[in-house]
C-alpha cells in the first residue's frame, strides 16, 4: 500500500487504485509550502474531525477533484451547505463496504468545530479493512482504553497517530496506544507544525524503538511503501 505524506496530519494512501486523503490541510501549512495541491489525485476524503487544520483545503480539494466527502453527520452536512454533492455521513460505531475495502469508525477523544464555529459532531477514527492491508488512523485524540477493541476489529499492519502532544497524544502516550492496538508500526502526524506540537523527531524515533515499536516520519510530499 502506497502512503504519500502532505504535512500535519494530511495524508492519501493507495488502495486498489483508489487514492483515499485525509484531513486536508496544505496551503496553511508553510511547512507543505512545496506540495503542489493542484497535482493531489483524490477519490475520496475522509474527515476525522471539523478543526480548521483537519477541513481548511476540505471544499476546494473535493470540488476540483470530484471526490466523495466521508465524515460524520454534522461535517457531511456542512460540507453539502458549501456546494459539494458526493458526501457519505457515517457515525461511531458504524462501518461501511466501500469499493476499496471496509471502513469501520471508532471513537476519538477530542473536540470538534468547524471553521465558521458551528458544531463539528464527535471526533472520529477510521480502521481500514482491505485486501492490501489494513490499519487504524485514530485522528486527533487523548490516549483512551476505547483502543483496546482495535484489535478486536481489524489485525493492523501499520496505524497513523498523532505524536505532537498538547492538543492530541504526545510521545509516551502514542507508545502506549500502539500497544493497546497491538501494533508495532506507527506513522506519526500531527507534530512541528506549529509552536504547540513541537518534538524531536530523532528523540522520538528512539523513544519507540526503545518500546521495540517502529515510528515511521515520512517526509512531507514523500511516498513511502507500508
Amino acid at each position: 500500500m502506497k502512503y504519500t505524506c502532505y504535512g500535519h496530519s494530511c495524508f492519501a494512501v493507495e488502495i486498489k487504485g483508489k487514492n483515499i486523503l485525509f484531513d486536508p490541510f496544505i496551503t496553511h501549512n508553510e511547512l507543505a509550502k512545496k506540495v503542489d495541491i493542484h497535482a493531489i489525485k483524490a477519490d475520496y476524503i475522509f474527515v476525522s474531525h471539523g478543526h480548521e487544520d483537519h477541513t481548511a483545503d476540505l471544499i476546494d480539494l473535493a470540488k476540483r477533484t470530484g471526490a466523495t466527502v466521508v465524515s460524520n453527520y454534522e461535517i457531511v452536512t456542512w460540507a453539502g451547505k458549501q456546494g459539494l454533492t458526493k458526501l457519505h455521513p457515517m457515525n461511531t460505531g458504524g462501518k461501511w463496504a466501500f469499493e476499496f475495502g471496509t471502513v469501520k469508525c471508532v471513537v476519538a477523544q477530542h473536540s470538534s468545530s468547524l471553521p465558521d464555529g458551528t458544531y463539528g459532531g464527535n471526533p472520529m477514527g477510521f480502521i481500514f479493512m482491505t485486501e492490501e492491508g489494513n490499519f487504524y488512523y485514530s485522528g486527533d485524540t487523548a490516549l483512551t482504553l476505547d483502543m483496546e477493541l482495535v484489535p478486536s476489529i481489524a489485525t493492523l499492519d501499520f496505524a497513523v497517530l498523532p505524536i505532537g502532544d498538547n492538543f492530541t497524544m504526545g510521545i509516551t502516550d502514542a507508545i502506549a496506544a500502539a500497544e493497546l492496538i497491538e501494533c508495532d508500526r506507527i506513522v506519526g502526524v500531527h507534530y512541528n507544525t506549529f509552536g504547540y506540537v513541537k518534538i524531536d523527531p530523532v528523540e522520538a524515533i528512539g523513544q519507540f524503538g526503545d518500546a521495540g515499536l517502529d515510528l515511521i516520519l515520512p517526509e512531507i510530499g514523500s511516498t513511502i511503501e507500508v
